[in-house]
């Protein structure tokens, strides 16, 4: 990892929340059971038990353990359909299978987050995943991927999001 949970706007100092923390345990997650083929439930349990509340490589995992599990298991149930959406976002002839493994992760965790849970306002999904994509690459890929993002979000939440897509989303 490149920075500490938090990336550009942590920079402060500022504790990162228990929901951010959950939001980086999932990437890892995910990661873990895409490199490794391991079985979702297992990875599940893994980080419950042995991760999440605990000190790893110098970083407190101090996630929100529902938030965690919640969003993990979301992703896996709704992977066809988050992936889907993920390459309609991505540039003509670009697949996610071969987006690099962590941001795949990453994207996944937020097109997930955008299409099923209304109550977080896109742009703070959007503000956290390009944050977390910023811990672990360059400014490019955080580029990357606020770009992918938008797209799933104007397509998944068009109301809150400002229209459609290619329309600009109004003032706040």
């Amino acid at each position: 990892m490149a920075q500490g949970p938090g990336g550009r706007r942590g920079e402060s100092g500022a504790k990162p929340s228990r929901r951010r923390m959950a939001r980086l345990a999932v990437v890892q997650a995910l990661y873990q059971i895409d490199l490794n083929g391991e079985k979702p439930e297992a990875v599940l349990r893994q980080f419950e038990q042995h991760r999440l509340g605990q000190t790893d490589e110098g970083m407190h995992l101090d996630a929100d353990p529902k938030f965690f599990g919640l969003l993990l298991r979301g992703v896996v149930e709704r992977l066809v359909e988050i992936d889907a959406l993920l390459t309609e976002a991505m540039a003509p002839g670009h697949q996610v299978p071969r987006v690099e493994v962590v941001l795949r992760a990453i994207l996944r965790a937020a097109a997930y987050e955008l299409i099923a849970m209304p109550d977080v306002p896109p742009r703070v999904i959007l503000a956290e995943y390009v944050d977390i994509t910023g811990d672990f690459f360059s400014e490019r890929e955080a580029s990357l991927a606020n770009g992918i993002l938008d797209r799933v979000a104007r397509g998944a939440r068009t109301a809150e999001y400002g229209g459609g897509r290619g329309q600009s989303a109004p003032e706040q």
